[in-house]
């Protein structure tokens, strides 16, 4: 028998600008994601736009939005894979039939911001994408399949991005906590999980992969700490609200959950992986869990010269609004070096030096479940928090043969993780819940392909937008039903 506990909340985890589409449609305004081009492997994602008059477009910076004036556009040349995504907008009914016939327990989805408020603040929301989601939210209670909501999930309204400079000014503290307060008030007797901000450490983890042989000034290592802070701000008094409404709520943070491990055993990689942990993945939990800045925050600052807008009343609110559980992604491992090495890792967000002993994904991505195992006993010890992993996957190119997909290799993949968790069950971690990423192919946050696949669910569509958009199960969805009727017992 496995460790989990009986409700335990095994399910999926899809974003709205991923599998929603109707960009357009029910009142939604312009998100950032709808003026975002499709990529590649080895091309960028571009953010295309009019700036005094002329047609233009840039790739997604780390720690920058679009350039000082510039209004984001639609090309009638360029292709925006999730105008369409996969449909979820009007096939929401079909996807949770077959999420529900999978047995999931919950179902992580986000909230288009820009459904809610167009242009992302106002005194009066958008009847239609409220409507919308009440809609979801009673569909998935059908089926008796608990929704676990993410307020925001790289789903910035354009013209607050625009406006604000993407979270560089105060305003858009409080847009968030306006439209936040909305959802909690909305939706208090449907959603009892929230999540606030999709991944929060990503603009640092960012930053330290671009830096990799490049640069990157001070001017943005500002700006990416002054936008947290900004969201960690926005952050906490979206959960004191939120407890306010509804005193059950569990409201958590999420965090991209990457373990660490040093290079070598010189001194030097020991401390430069600690440090790691420090920027990359403690800094954000610290302030959200603990609702403080940690020690060795004032280093990392001082590093680049970062001088932060915090008032007193910040200090405060982050104090107050601290999260009830630790929510994470965890998808691959690091290796942290001072060295200079030959063999290193090259793909769609990973970078540094490979890990001999683990073995790489088609995009760069080392598989690696005993560093999850590694994560949750580090982090639950550190915070002694509910937690759960919200994300988890394999992205890999399916082949559609005879009607069937024959995955063996996302089976083995997830296999191995599950089993990981249980490990760290079975070693005090109180974890309450698994979401596989991409539970349905989607479009890849990172490339914007289609071929990109995470699902249990085959979606007829191509990196080129072509496709009929039929559903169709995996050989890893009836595995993973098997997986939850047995509580993760029968791996086989």
């Amino acid at each position: 028998m496995a460790n989990f506990r009986k409700d335990f909340l095994w399910g999926g985890a899809t974003a709205a600008n991923q599998v929603e589409g109707g960009y357009d449609e029910g009142g939604k305004g312009l998100s950032v994601t709808d003026i975002q081009t499709a990529g590649s492997l080895t091309s960028p994602r571009y953010l295309t736009y009019t700036l005094n008059g002329k047609k233009d477009k840039i790739a997604g910076a780390p720690g920058e939005g679009l350039p000082k004036g510039a209004k984001g556009a639609i090309f009638d040349d360029e292709y925006y894979p999730n105008h369409v995504a996969i449909d979820f907008y009007h096939r929401y009914k079909e996807d949770i039939k077959l999420f529900a016939e999978m047995g999931f327990k919950t179902y992580r989805l986000s909230i288009a911001w820009t459904r809610i408020f167009p242009n992302g603040e106002g005194s009066e929301p958008n009847q239609a994408g409220l409507d919308f989601y009440r809609r979801v939210f009673e569909e998935l209670r059908k089926y008796n399949i608990e929704p676990l909501v993410t307020i925001s999930h790289y789903e910035d309204p354009l013209a607050l991005s625009e406006k604000y400079g993407d979270w560089s000014d105060r305003g858009m503290i409080d847009a968030y906590v306006n439209y936040a307060k909305v959802l909690f008030t909305e939706y208090k007797d449907l959603v009892k999980y929230w999540l606030t901000f999709n991944e929060i450490n990503s603009a640092l983890l960012l930053m330290e992969m671009f830096n990799q042989g490049r640069g990157i000034s001070d001017e943005a290592y500002q700006h990416a700490y002054q936008k947290l802070h900004y969201q960690f701000v926005a952050s906490a008094k979206a959960v004191k609200i939120g407890h306010e409404i509804n005193p059950d709520f569990m409201i958590g943070n999420m965090i991209c959950g990457i373990a660490n491990y040093p290079g070598s055993p010189d001194p030097k990689d020991i401390l430069a992986n600690r440090y790691a942990w420090e920027q990359n993945i403690h800094y954000c939990g610290d302030v959200q869990c603990k609702g403080e800045y940690p020690s060795f925050a004032k280093r990392l600052w001082n590093e680049h010269n970062v001088s932060l807008d915090i008032t007193d009343q910040d200090l405060a609110d982050l104090k107050a609004g601290k999260v009830d559980m630790y929510t994470f992604s965890y998808y691959m491992s690091n290796m942290v070096t001072t060295h200079e090495v030959e063999d290193k890792a090259s793909g769609n967000f990973s970078a540094g030096a490979k890990n001999p002993y683990l073995k790489y994904s088609d995009w760069g991505w080392a598989t690696d479940p005993t560093g999850l195992q590694y994560y949750l006993e580090l982090i639950y010890d550190r915070y002694h928090l509910p937690m759960m992993v919200v994300e988890n996957g394999l992205g890999a190119v399916d082949k559609l043969e005879d009607g069937k997909v024959h995955d063996d290799y996302r089976i083995d993949y997830l296999r191995q993780h599950i089993q990981a968790m249980d490990k760290a069950v079975a070693n005090g971690v109180d974890l309450r819940a698994y979401t596989t990423w991409g539970c349905i192919d989607c479009v890849s946050a990172g490339t914007g392909q289609m071929s990109k696949r995470y699902g249990f669910i085959y979606v007829d569509r191509d990196d080129e937008g072509h496709g009929s958009l039929e559903r169709l199960p995996k050989d890893s969805f009836y595995w993973y039903k098997k997986v939850i009727a047995s509580n993760g017992s029968d791996l086989d």
